[in-house]
């Protein structure tokens, strides 16, 4: 069970990149059955979603995996941190 943990855990920016490329492609298929499914602008809509959700999901997955460093980190980010503690 632990080894199949591992295997699931993404590491570097490779690894991610490599996840974002296979949700993408994914997505267009996906994408590409609703433009069949459901021509005109409906179809539309669901393909942009598709695309849209895999954009957003990627920059969330390259964020967590980009190196920290405290100098790249947002006020925002600080602010939180003191409100949950109080």
């Amino acid at each position: 069970m632990r080894l199949i943990k591992r295997l699931l855990v993404i590491r570097t920016r490779w690894e991610a990149m490599f996840v974002i490329y296979a949700l993408a492609l994914g997505a267009i298929t996906r994408g590409v059955d609703y433009l069949e499914q459901y021509p005109g602008w409906g179809g539309w809509v669901l393909f942009l979603a598709c695309t849209g959700a895999v954009f957003l999901g990627g920059a969330k997955i390259m964020e967590l995996t980009r190196p920290d460093s405290g100098a790249r980190r947002r006020k925002a980010d600080f602010i939180g941190a003191r409100q949950e503690l109080a």
